[in-house]
């Protein structure tokens, strides 16, 4: 099956990678050294409905001892309210410091479990299972977990690496067509800063289809890989490239109750702010950029900002984003496609421009 290894030192991991894998959960996890442990899976309503009877039988299978908690599908999970919740059920449900975590569902329940697992009995393992796009290609490789508060997105949290990803493409099948599209906006960012030739594989695919290609999965859990064994802490400019379109996209997000715009769509519209802004301090050329907002419209992303979202509430937002170093502007942008660096010339005023041009 196709695999990726994430080179950590002692944190090391690997993601797999194949067609009906989660039904071989208990066996992959078994092979990859990981036994006798009791484990809490932790899901959203909808994905349990779908996946977790076969991951509960696929773990008990293999000696595991699993208990099921599940939250309401949705970003307004990702709270400490929830966290706290979920820890003192595990609690009475007699999980200790020698559980796991196992983490079954979209980004929502990858980062919310990781946090769990991260606090609980001051940290325990967990295992990442991935259920959406966005999940697959991008959020559960990284170890970044975190929860929401009121003044944006993620500001809570703490790095705790997996110790192993599980992806099962046939669960996509189970996503509406909102969920499943918006995941594509970070294979695309994946694309555009670091391999140009993916953004003409993905433009081969159906957007009206669940049929992702494993191998081109892992491709993108490469990249994220690579860059994550580079800058594991996000210490260095080189895990920031990773923002690109998070800057104004989370802006956007936290801008509108949370779950009113997903994650995806948000971030779609921050690529294409980021697009501006990288033909006005990068040099990227107006035919580039066109290449990747063709690619978002493909797949049904939004390129246009709401107009009850104004300009000031993105920009109170994002001035409390992570991204913003001692109230700098640390902004990624592209020079050409396959080709970012960030940057410290954007300014308020430059970001307030591309916020507008998304206005048109």
């Amino acid at each position: 099956m196709p695999s990726v290894h994430v080179d950590l030192a002692e944190r090391a991991y690997n993601v797999f990678v194949e067609p009906g894998l989660l039904a071989k959960a208990g066996e992959t996890l078994k092979k990859a050294g990981i036994s006798g442990l009791r484990a809490a899976v932790i899901s959203d309503e909808t994905v349990a409905g779908f996946h977790a009877g076969a991951l509960m039988e696929s773990l008990e299978a293999e000696g595991f001892r699993p208990t099921l908690h599940t939250v309401t599908a949705g970003e307004a999970s990702k709270s400490m309210n929830q966290a706290e919740t979920l820890c003192r059920e595990m609690i009475r449900a007699g999980h200790d410091r020698k559980s796991m975590v196992v983490a079954l569902g979209g980004g929502v329940v990858g980062d919310l479990a990781g946090f769990v697992a991260s606090i609980f009995y001051r940290g325990i393992p967990f295992v990442q299972v991935p259920t959406t796009i966005v999940a697959q290609v991008d959020s559960s490789v990284g170890g970044k977990t975190g929860v929401n508060v009121g003044e944006g997105k993620n500001l809570l949290g703490a790095f705790h690496q997996p110790r192993l990803v599980i992806i099962d493409p046939e669960t996509l099948r189970t996503l509406p067509d909102r969920e499943y599209h918006e995941g594509f906006a970070e294979a695309i960012k994946h694309a555009a800063i670091r391999d140009a030739s993916m953004l003409d594989d993905l433009a081969a695919l159906d957007p009206a289809t669940r049929d992702v290609p494993a191998e081109l999965i892992a491709r993108n859990i490469a990249i994220k890989a690579r860059v994550v064994e580079a800058d594991a802490y996000e210490t260095r400019d080189i895990r920031a490239l990773l923002n690109f379109g998070h800057t104004i996209g989370h802006g956007i997000e936290a801008a509108v109750p949370y779950g009113e715009m997903l994650h995806g769509e948000a971030i779609s519209l921050g690529i294409r702010a980021a697009l501006f802004l990288s033909e006005q301090h990068a040099g990227l050329s107006p035919d580039e950029s066109a290449k990747v907002m063709a690619l978002l419209e493909k797949f049904h992303l939004p390129l246009v900002l709401p107009p009850e979202i104004t300009t000031d509430t993105v920009m109170e937002k994002l001035a409390r984003d992570k991204k913003f170093s001692a109230g700098a502007i640390r902004f990624v942008v592209l020079e050409a496609l396959g080709s970012a660096k960030v940057i410290n010339t954007v300014t308020a005023n430059d970001l307030r421009e591309a916020i507008g041009h998304l206005r048109a």
